[in-house]
């Protein structure tokens, strides 16, 4: 038998982003899902080794890799629509819920556990994911208004205050660190 699982994760290639936004630069939700992993993988050492507080970076890193991947079915809902009211959330989550179960039956049995739990969010690591995720948007932003789009800028501030009223010191800590590299320039960074 052929398994599609692997496959189909390979479409999220296809996905555009913020399709509700004039983009300077495009982004997919492959591209956008390995930032998220790399961040994800970031604040998990920031909680571990700064803060102190047991975390496993690399199950945070994989469950990123694998967060959006009911996008394959769903396509990017644009935030504004996603989250209108609570009818619409609930909808979105039985969707979404509908796209892993298709998504995890391609996979032989043997292998379903270990990514249903990684589609599911589950292992100790969705908060770290979800911020992630929300800070990956605010780096986009920043990336957006860089090139001189301002069509990203309530974006922006309102993505920013979202980040800072998470209350996760590895948040804050990323954000006072490392955020300000994000609008230099290669040769500003190359010094």
């Amino acid at each position: 038998m052929s398994w599609n699982f692997f496959a189909l994760i390979s479409r999220m290639k296809n996905i555009d982003r913020w399709a509700l936004m004039r983009n300077a630069d495009r982004e997919n939700v492959m591209e956008h899902s390995h930032m998220v992993a790399v961040l994800a993988h970031a604040l998990a050492v920031i909680r571990r080794d700064v803060m102190g507080v047991p975390c496993s970076p690399d199950r945070a890193a994989a469950a990123a890799l694998f967060h959006d991947a009911p996008e394959i079915f769903t396509g990017d809902m644009p935030t504004p629509v996603k989250y209108h009211d609570e009818a619409m959330r609930a909808a979105y989550r039985r969707v979404e819920e509908g796209a892993i179960t298709k998504l995890v039956s391609g996979l032989p049995e043997a292998l379903r556990p270990e990514y249903e739990a990684l589609l599911r969010d589950e292992g100790g690591v969705r908060d770290i994911v979800k911020a992630a995720d929300k800070l990956s948007a605010y780096i986009k932003c920043v990336e957006e208004l860089k090139t001189g789009n301002l069509e990203f800028k309530s974006a922006a501030a309102s993505t920013l205050d979202k980040l800072r009223a998470m209350g996760m010191p590895e948040v804050d800590y990323f954000l006072d660190n490392f955020m300000d590299a994000f609008e230099k320039t290669i040769d500003e960074l190359s010094v």
